[in-house]
Parts: C-alpha cells; structure tokens; sequence
C-alpha cells in the first residue's frame, strides 16, 4: 500500500465490467479509500450532462476511463455507427469536463484495434498513424485512438494531465462469453466446451485460423493500468501486452485441447480474419513504469477455463 492511493479519490468508468472490476480490486489492496463507480443507468456517459453530474457528485482527483462499446468481428460488423458515437463521446467529454473542473490526472483505456491493418510487426507506438486500420473494427478503433489526440493537444494547450494505454486483447475470469458478442478466446472457451459436451464430430469457426494475436491477461492488465496511473506522466502512447503472438489456428487447439474437444475444427473462410497479425512492441511500458507482464498465455487460459468451468451457470449478458 502507498499513500499515493490512499490520498486519492478516484472514479473508475466501467469498474463493475471485466477489467474494471479487476482494477477494482487491485486499488483496494493498494488502500484506495475513495473509489466510485458511476452505473449507466445513473449517469449515461454518452451524455454531456451526465458526465458533468458525475464531476459534481464525486469530485475526483483522477478518472480512469475503462468503460467502452467493444466487442467480437461479429459485434463491430453489427453496431459501427453506435460504437463509434458512443466510444468517442464518452471519451471527449470526460476529457474535456476533467479539464474545465482541474482534474489531476485522467488515465485513458485505448485499444489494440486503433492500429493500422498492415503495422509493421511487433507494433511499435510510434507507428500509430501508418495507416488506417483493419475495417471491420475501425469505427470503434478510430473513436477511441481519438483520445490520444485529444490527450497531446490539451496538455499542449491547458496543461491537462492525461495518458493513453494501448492494451492488446485481453481475457481472464469475468470475461463476457456471450457468442454474439464476445472476443476471441471467450468465445473459443463456450464453442469448444459446448461441442465437446454436445458429442459433435466437427467444430466450424470463423476465418481461416491464420491471422495472429496477442492476448493479456486481465489481472496483468489491471496491474499496468494501475503503474501507470501513479508513475507515468505523458502523452505518449503505450502498449500493454506480452509480446507473445499465437495464430487463431493453434490457439484455437490448445482451447480445444483444454476443454477437451477431440473432434475435427473446420473453418468457414466466407467470414472475415480481422487483422492478418497483431503482436506488441512492449518496451517502452517496461521502460516508462516498470510493468512486465506476469502471466503466460498457457498459465492465463488454464485459469480462465477453470473459473469458466466453476461460473458458467451465472455468466453476464452483454448487450448493445
């Protein structure tokens, strides 16, 4: 525990969500006294109002935006227009309110899908705006990468004190494994799990299983977040990851194996890959705040299948 956090009061947007409630937690073991999560049903954040109600209510000395519209190729393909306008204007207008109330520091959640399609790889921050990114997550990429540019110009102009972490996938326990709306590897856990128990013979998924990705576990994630929030003070943008890449394919036969699906994985190449590949340059967190990632890929999925196993009978519902 430090004083840092004890001295601290802090609003974390999505605290009651899968990464937020890991966060959650770790600021309580740090002996974070003050910590409020608005609900969306109190404050909708979409909303101007809402959010200078929150700054009013709480009064923070620091927000941690991790509250977002996010979600598979499937959800992004559904909901463009909506995840861009909701994802851009949560973010601008809690920036933009936590400067006009002289707020001490806002710690903004970016994300992996705001990177060009064809990055060079691994990822490095620098090369951020090589290109557009890979089209059937670009809305939702575009409107949170909007933060960094809103993050340098008013610490340019006001002085706000603001960064931007840019984590790759992530999962863990608490993940969203609804198969409309999940990611990758949640959504692999129930289909795998759900073939094996149904006794089918073949398992189809999406794509070809060629393109790679990097996964982080959430716990790491929180812990990152948390480094930085005490320890970084700029606006340069930061991965978050582990640079371990894993291609679609294998990862899907390690969660096959895991869950104990011995039948055929078929793959249906009329649906869409995402990204060919995704893989993190991590140094400059390791460098900036001293965050390394704890958990490997084979270690984070044992666990995630383990409390899968032990809660799926009370999974969260995840809508739009």
């Amino acid at each position: 525990m430090t004083s840092f956090w004890e001295n601290t009061r802090v609003v974390v947007t999505g605290g009651a969500g899968f990464l937020g409630s890991f966060v959650v937690e770790q600021l309580r073991a740090k002996g974070c006294r003050d910590i409020f999560i608005p609900r969306s049903h109190d404050y909708d954040l979409v909303q101007m109002e809402a959010v200078r109600q929150l700054y009013s209510d709480r009064t923070p000395d620091m927000v941690i935006h991790l509250a977002a519209r996010v979600g598979g190729i499937g959800a992004n393909q559904a909901n463009p227009g909506k995840f861009f306008y909701d994802n851009l204007m949560m973010g601008t207008q809690l920036i933009d309110v936590g400067r006009q109330q002289r707020l001490k520091k806002f710690v903004a959640l970016g994300t992996i899908c705001a990177y060009p399609k064809f990055a060079s790889i691994p990822f490095q921050e620098d090369d951020i705006w090589n290109g557009y990114p890979e089209e059937t997550n670009a809305p939702y990429g575009l409107a949170k990468k909007m933060m960094l540019v809103q993050s340098q110009a008013y610490r340019a102009q006001y002085g706000f004190n603001s960064i931007v972490l840019f984590p790759v996938n992530l999962y863990g326990p608490r993940d969203n494994f609804d198969l409309e709306t999940s990611h990758v590897i949640p959504a692999l856990i129930r289909k795998c799990v759900t073939a094996k128990e149904a006794g089918q013979a073949v398992l189809t998924l999406w794509g070809d299983g060629s393109p790679t990705r990097e996964f982080l576990y959430v716990e790491d994630a929180a812990e990152a977040i948390l480094l930085a929030a005490e320890h970084y003070e700029g606006s340069l943008p930061v991965n978050l990851g582990t640079g371990e890449e894993v291609t679609i394919r294998n990862l899907a036969i390690t969660i096959a194996a895991e869950a104990g699906f011995s039948g055929r994985i078929e793959w249906d190449t009329t649906k869409p890959n995402g990204q060919p590949r995704r893989c993190l340059d991590v140094s400059r967190a390791k460098q900036l705040f001293g965050f390394q990632a704890k958990h490997t890929l084979q270690k984070g999925l044992k666990k995630t299948m383990h409390w899968f196993f032990a809660n799926r009978d009370n999974l969260r519902q995840v809508t739009f």
